[in-house]
C-alpha cells in the first residue's frame, strides 16, 4: 500500500497495542523523508530511519534557533523558548551548556548514587505499605526522579504539585489554548524569579544557586536565560524520567519472563535500562522541530531553506537497518545504540543522571516488592495522557 503524504497527519495516532504506529514501519520501508502536517497546520519532513535521523541531529544547517523564529513552522502551541538551551545552536548554545555540565559530569552524576538510593528505598517503603491497589506513577515513577531534580536544583518538595500541573500544560500539544501554556510558562517562571531572589540573599550549594552565582559574578548568562535554563532543567529534569520510569515499569510486568531474569540477574539492569528507552521511546512526536538554513538533501529529497524537519527518535530505534529484531524486547541486547537521548550538540544534558535514577528506581523495586508483583486491571483499562509531546500513563496501578 503506497503512502499519501497529502493525507500524513503527526503525531500519528498511538496504537491500541502499546506499540510504535504502523506508520513508522510503512514510512521507514516507502517513503523514510515524508511530508507531513502538524497540529498546527504547519508542513515538516518526516525522518525516520536511523541513518537519516542521526545525521540530522548533528548537520548544522538543521537550527534549533531557526525553529523558534515566530515565523517558523510549529508542532503545537508551546515551544522551549529562543533563550533556552534547547531553543540554541553554538555558540549561544555551547556557553549554556558548558555552565551546567559541571553539575552532570560523570563523577558528579555517581556521587549523587548514595542520596538516590535512599530516596528510591524511601519510595519503596511508601509502596509497601500503601493500600493495593498501588499507582506506581504517583507513588513512584513520579515521585522518584521529582524528589531527586528538585533538590539538585533547591526547589522545595511541597511546591511540587502546582509546579508538576504547569510543566504538564506546558509540554500539552493540544488541549490548551497558546494562552494557556503562555499563562503555565508565566506561573513557573515567576515561582523560579522568587526562588532566584532568595538565592541571591541566601546562597546554598545546590544547582541553582551555582547558576545565580554564574548570572551575577560572571555575567556568562543574562537574568533572562538564568530562569528559562531553572525551567527547562526543572520540568524537563523530571517529566522525561518520570515517564521513562513508569513505562519501563509497565513493559517489564508485560514481560515477565525478562522480569524474572532481572532478579536472577541485577548486574543486567543497566543494560535493560538501555533496551527499555530503545524500546519505550520517551519522545512520541520525535526531536524538537529543526528548520533548515539552506538548502540540502536528505535521502533523495531536496529540503528548502525555511523548512521544517522532524527527527523521528522513536522511529530510528527501531529501525531494522539498525536493530536486529528491534519489535522484540530483550534486557541482554548489545550492542545497542538507541538514539532516545539524541545525538551531537543537543544529546540530553541529563543522560547520565536519568540512567541513574531508572536503574536504581527498578533494581531497588524488583528487590524490595514481592515476586508476584502484577498489573492490578487489565491492559486495556490503563490510560495513556495524550496531548503531550511525549508518552506517558496516567497510572499503574498493581497488586501483589
Amino acid at each position: 500500500m503506497s503512502i499519501d503524504e497529502e493525507l500524513l497527519t503527526f503525531p500519528f495516532p498511538a496504537p491500541e497495542k502499546f506499540e510504535p504506529p504502523e506508520e513508522f514501519r510503512r514510512l521507514r520501508e516507502q517513503a523514510p523523508v515524508a511530508r507531513v502536517t502538524l497540529p498546527t497546520g504547519d508542513r515538516a519532513w518526516l525522518l525516520t530511519r536511523y541513518a537519516d535521523v542521526r545525521q540530522a541531529l548533528v548537520d548544522p544547517r538543521l537550527s534549533r534557533a531557526a525553529a523558534e523564529h515566530p515565523e517558523s513552522p510549529r508542532m503545537g502551541n508551546t515551544t522551549p523558548g529562543p533563550r533556552t538551551i534547547l531553543g540554541m545552536d553554538p555558540p549561544d548554545h555551547s556557553r549554556l551548556r558548558r555552565l551546567v555540565m559541571q553539575a552532570f559530569t560523570a563523577r558528579r552524576v555517581e556521587a549523587l548514587r548514595p542520596r538516590v538510593e535512599q530516596l528510591a528505598e524511601e519510595q519503596v517503603r511508601l509502596v509497601l505499605v500503601a493500600p493495593k491497589p498501588v499507582d506506581l506513577m504517583s507513588c513512584f515513577a513520579l515521585s522518584l526522579p521529582i524528589k531527586v531534580i528538585f533538590e539538585l536544583l533547591g526547589v522545595p518538595y511541597e511546591d511540587v504539585d502546582r509546579l508538576h500541573a504547569w510543566s504538564e500544560v506546558i509540554f500539552s500539544l493540544g488541549g490548551h489554548t497558546r494562552e494557556e501554556v503562555q499563562e503555565a510558562r508565566g506561573n513557573i517562571v515567576g515561582y523560579l524569579r522568587d526562588l532566584i531572589e532568595l538565592r541571591r540573599k541566601t546562597a546554598t550549594d545546590d544547582l541553582l544557586s551555582v547558576l545565580v552565582h554564574a548570572r551575577d559574578a560572571g555575567q556568562q548568562l543574562s537574568e533572562e536565560e538564568l530562569l528559562d535554563f531553572a525551567m527547562i532543567l526543572m520540568t524537563v529534569g523530571h517529566q522525561s524520567t518520570a515517564n521513562s520510569l513508569g513505562t519501563a515499569l509497565f513493559t517489564l510486568l508485560q514481560h515477565p519472563e525478562q522480569l524474572t531474569l532481572l532478579r536472577d540477574k541485577p548486574e543486567l539492569v543497566p543494560g535493560a535500562v538501555e533496551e527499555l528507552l530503545r524500546f519505550n521511546p520517551f519522545v512520541f512526536t520525535g526531536t524538537q522541530l529543526r528548520v533548515a538554513t539552506e538548502d540540502l538533501v536528505i535521502g533523495d529529497v531536496t529540503v528548502r531553506a525555511g523548512e521544517a524537519v522532524i527527527a523521528s527518535l522513536g522511529s530510528a530505534n527501531h529501525d531494522a537497518e539498525t536493530f536486529e529484531d528491534p519489535g522484540r524486547f530483550d534486557v541482554t541486547r548489545t550492542p545497542n545504540v538507541h538514539l532516545s537521548f539524541g545525538y551531537g550538540v543537543h544529546h540530553c544534558l541529563g543522560a547520565q543522571l536519568a540512567r541513574l535514577e531508572m536503574q536504581i528506581g527498578l533494581r531497588t523495586l524488583i528487590d524490595k516488592v514481592p515476586e508476584t508483583l502484577r498489573l492490578a486491571v487489565p491492559v486495556d483499562w490503563l490510560t495513556w495522557k495524550t496531548g503531550l509531546t511525549a508518552r506517558a500513563l496516567v497510572s499503574l496501578p498493581v497488586t501483589w
